[in-house]
């Protein structure tokens, strides 16, 4: 603890009886900033804590401000949809105000965990009544975290993070670096937490070969990176910040970093449209992946309202659809419709599909329809179709040709103990 934050809990202390004496005051000199004059035209300015300091960037954005495919009044639509028509989701923002959500990202010395990884730039962004408030924290050395924590965490007043692959990395690295400086700065926050990474690799990992936020950005949110800094970049440049206290370097990771909250603003807004269904611009298999997600977390009505407009044709979504629908169907106990459902798939062309519906068909016909030839058949078709064909890798051969053996000679046995009705006359 510094000496003038003894003095200042001594106060109470330095008179005993009769009035109390006014305490002695130390001003303690403000710390030299180095290059204070560039960073000031930067909209960079010092925090000061004791004899220490940090340094906060502050950019305001109007909402009408465009990034990417969308302005950030969008992200205001986004949150009104979901208040709207409220659906069961983890992204859903059903009863949050646009004002409550914290966008957050962070660049760091290296991407390992522990206290060898050390932050050095705090950012986020938040709506304020028409405007979009980025700030991001800067550390301007490794002994200067107090200060960092501290003006981070002093306004901190939001209920839901907003990070990419955040819950992983960003803010478990935040909880690892808090834990050294607890004593001296407020605690953690506890948020709600929303992380589009993961969101983003379900809708669109079957078009892009990595998930990294850049490239999702220029691939599905039309933002343009212009002389842009790279991230790996971004420690080599820090280290040589603390060295030399040169601020050029250390400018072009903020605005590397801005871009990276920014867009996670455009993402939610994407992700909201893609889910509810507001996005002109959404082709089949996004809106089947959203299909699938929506099915995987049990809200099957929403499920069946999205996969039930792609079953009409023949391509390989449509089957897809299809099948995630006579699935949800036999969960339902609606065997009829399961039966129907996954006798279309059986011709698909998909060798892993067809598999399933034989199986499936098989199942339906042995154990609730009870009919042992149509059963027998299904079965015999799957162990044909696994004999001729090469079963994808995410199938076990062996494992399921001695499943639908089994199965074979179990319907065989009951095929034999039903007698002919005709032989009877």
């Amino acid at each position: 603890m510094s000496l003038k934050s003894k003095l200042n809990r001594l106060k109470p202390h330095l008179s005993a009886g009769g009035p109390p004496e006014k305490a002695p005051h130390f001003e303690l000199a403000r710390v030299e900033v180095p290059f204070r004059e560039k960073w000031e035209q930067n909209n960079v300015f010092p925090y000061y804590m004791d004899e220490n300091y940090c340094l906060i960037r502050e950019v305001k954005y109007p909402l009408s401000q465009q990034h990417g495919h969308y302005c950030f009044h969008d992200f205001l639509t986004a949150i009104a949809i979901w208040n709207k028509h409220p659906v069961s989701h983890p992204l859903s923002a059903e009863g949050y105000q646009a004002e409550e959500f914290f966008f957050f990202d962070t660049e760091t010395t290296g991407l390992g965990g522990g206290v060898g990884n050390t932050i050095f730039i705090l950012g986020y962004a938040s709506i304020s009544g028409d405007q979009l408030i980025v700030r991001q924290h800067i550390l301007p050395h490794p002994g200067a975290e107090v200060p960092l924590y501290q003006s981070f965490l002093e306004k901190v007043n939001y209920r839901t993070l907003v990070t990419y692959n955040g819950k992983s990395f960003d803010w478990p690295q935040v909880r690892t670096r808090h834990t050294l400086v607890r004593e001296h700065v407020p605690q953690l926050p506890a948020f709600g937490h929303f992380d589009l990474y993961h969101a983003a690799k379900r809708l669109w990992k079957h078009k892009l070969e990595r998930m990294k936020l850049a490239i999702v950005e220029k691939e599905v949110l039309g933002v343009e990176r212009v002389d842009d800094i790279p991230g790996f970049l971004a420690p080599i440049i820090y280290f040589d910040f603390v060295e030399r206290k040169q601020p050029d370097g250390m400018l072009g990771i903020l605005k590397h970093n801005e871009i990276d909250i920014l867009s996670l603003v455009t993402l939610y807004t994407h992700l909201t449209f893609q889910l509810c269904g507001i996005d002109r611009k959404q082709t089949r298999i996004e809106s089947f992946e959203v299909g699938r997600w929506f099915a995987s977390i049990g809200e099957k009505n929403e499920a069946e309202k999205v996969l039930s407009q792609l079953t009409v044709g023949n391509d390989v979504t449509s089957f897809q659809a299809k099948l995630i629908l006579a699935y949800q169907q036999k969960k339902e106990r609606n065997w009829e419709m399961a039966r129907k459902l996954f006798y279309d798939i059986v011709n698909c062309g998909d060798d892993r599909m067809e598999l399933e519906a034989l199986l499936e068909l098989a199942k339906i016909y042995e154990h609730r329809i009870i009919n042992y030839k149509l059963a027998l058949k299904y079965c015999q078709k799957a162990i044909l179709l696994l004999s001729q064909t090469k079963i994808p890798e995410n199938i076990k051969k062996r494992d399921t040709l001695e499943q639908f053996e089994i199965r074979l000679k179990r319907l065989e046995r009951k095929l034999l103990k039903i007698p002919d009705k005709r032989k009877k006359r």
